[in-house]
């Protein structure tokens, strides 16, 4: 998958405010490393269940041979634009009616090229909640635990791997394996 994620979703003041809690500090001395330790367990969440937790805009760059595309991005909620890239670079929209769109229930983008020579960039919106208040309970409290577990192995000798069990109990009901 080729996907760069273009705006990235927001972590509020409360998500801050749950991970402090749960690790008992009062100060803002920590702050802005605690964040970062939040934003990088979405990424781990998503590795773990194959889904975005919080919606972001992203763009995934496809062949532009014909037929359907699915996404590697799970779950899309819309998908947006698609523009040509030229070998040198350049981009170009295509038309509407040259492409189809196919949003399936389980949370699937896929799209229709006409096909070409050159790649189409794919901009679509993904993940599971709009916002960190909107997430599953279980999911926003795995965020949190696993935010706290790394926050307190700092310091310790060897990576465990992630996510700790407690965690991937309250993950595993979002979880989706494939066959490949």
């Amino acid at each position: 998958m080729n996907r760069v994620i273009l705006t990235p979703p927001v972590l509020p003041g409360t998500a801050l405010a749950e991970l402090k809690q749960w690790l008992g500090i009062t100060t803002t001395a920590d702050d802005a490393p605690l964040l970062s330790l939040l934003a990088a367990t979405l990424d781990v969440c998503e590795g773990f269940t194959g889904q975005m937790p919080l919606e972001a805009e992203c763009e995934e760059v496809l062949p532009a041979t014909a037929g359907w595309h699915t996404l590697g991005t799970r779950p899309v909620q819309a998908i947006s634009t698609a523009e040509t890239i030229a070998p040198d670079g350049t981009r170009t929209a295509l038309d509407a009616v040259a492409y189809a769109i196919d949003l399936q229930a389980d949370g699937t983008g896929r799209i229709r090229l006409p096909g070409g020579n050159a790649r189409v960039a794919v901009r679509f919106t993904a993940g599971l909640a709009a916002n960190w208040d909107a997430l599953p309970q279980a999911l926003r409290h795995g965020l949190i635990r696993l935010a706290a577990h790394q926050h307190r192995e700092r310091e310790s000798a060897g990576a465990a791997p992630l996510p700790p069990a407690s965690v991937a109990a309250l993950w595993r009901p979002w979880r989706r394996v494939h066959l490949t």
